[in-house]
C-alpha cells in the first residue's frame, strides 16, 4: 500500500492479524499523514480476537497496528520477524506533540472524570497552547451520543481510553464519519499522564517490562497476565512449528 507516493505499508503476520513494520518516527509519521485507526495491540488483544470475529476484523482493517506489548515484538522473534516494540503511551503522546505544533485541535474520551480533568490539566502544562477541543470520560452509555458531540468538536485526534475492545469498537465505527481524523486506543494512558498511576521506572520501560512492574504493583492484574501470556507464547510457538 502506498500513500502520498512515498510511505509504504509493510506488514508482517501474527496469530492471523496483520502488524505493522515501521519504526518509532516512520509510524508517527504515517499515522499522521494517514489519520483512521491505530491500534496498540498487545498479547491480550490477540488472544481476544481469537474468540472476537468483530475485534479481529477491526485490526486487521485499521490504518496502522503497532506492536506496544513486548509479547507481541516476542511473538515476532519466534516467527523469525523483526519489528520493535512501539509504546502505546509514548506513541500517543508523540503525535499530541505533533499534533500541538501543527496547532491541530485534539480530543480525550475516557477514564473516570477526576482523571480526565487532571490528565487534560497536566497534558495543557505540558504542552503550551495546546488545543484540546472536547473531552469526556468513559463512564457513558449511549455511543451516538459522545460520537455526535466529538463530530462537532471538529477534533482531528482522538485519543480514546475505554479499554479493550470497546476503544477500538468505538474508533472503528467513528473513523469513517471522521475521515480527518485520527484515532488512536490508549487504553490506560490518561491514569498515567493523570498522575494517578506511576509509570515503570525507565529500566522496566527499556527492557519492556512495564507489564511486570504493574502486576507487582496492581496484583489484582495478575489474572488479566496469566494465563494469557504464557497462552499466547505457546499460540505463536505452534504457528511457528505449523509453519516449519
Amino acid at each position: 500500500m502506498l500513500y502520498n507516493n512515498y510511505m509504504e505499508r509493510k506488514t508482517e503476520r501474527l496469530q492471523d492479524l496483520e502488524i505493522d513494520t515501521f519504526g518509532f518516527e516512520e509510524a508517527l509519521e504515517y499515522g499522521f499523514q494517514k489519520r483512521g485507526q491505530v491500534v496498540t495491540l498487545n498479547p491480550e488483544m490477540v488472544m481476544n480476537s481469537k474468540n472476537n470475529a468483530e475485534l479481529k476484523t477491526i485490526i486487521n482493517n485499521a490504518e496502522l497496528v503497532i506492536p506496544d506489548g513486548v509479547g507481541v515484538e516476542i511473538g515476532l522473534k519466534i516467527l523469525g520477524k523483526k519489528v520493535h516494540r512501539i509504546a502505546g503511551i509514548e506513541f500517543a503522546k508523540a503525535m499530541i506533540r505533533k499534533y500541538r505544533e501543527n496547532n491541530l485541535p485534539i480530543a480525550l474520551v475516557g477514564a473516570k472524570q477526576e482523571v480526565l480533568e487532571l490528565a487534560v490539566a497536566n497534558l495543557k502544562k505540558e504542552f503550551a497552547d495546546i488545543k484540546i477541543v472536547y473531552a469526556h470520560n468513559g463512564y457513558f452509555d449511549n455511543d451516538d451520543l459522545i460520537a455526535d458531540s466529538l463530530k462537532k468538536s471538529g477534533a482531528k485526534l482522538a485519543l480514546i481510553a475505554l479499554g479493550s475492545p470497546k476503544q477500538e469498537q468505538f474508533s472503528y465505527n467513528l473513523k469513517k464519519e471522521m475521515p480527518e481524523t485520527l484515532f488512536i486506543g490508549v487504553g490506560g494512558s490518561f491514569d498515567v499522564w493523570s498522575n494517578k498511576v506511576e509509570r515503570a521506572p525507565e529500566f522496566f520501560q527499556k527492557a519492556g517490562l512495564e507489564w511486570l512492574y504493574r502486576t507487582v504493583k496492581e496484583p489484582a492484574r495478575f489474572k488479566r497476565i496469566f494465563p494469557t501470556l504464557p497462552l499466547f507464547v505457546l499460540r505463536v510457538i505452534k504457528e511457528r512449528i505449523c509453519k516449519c
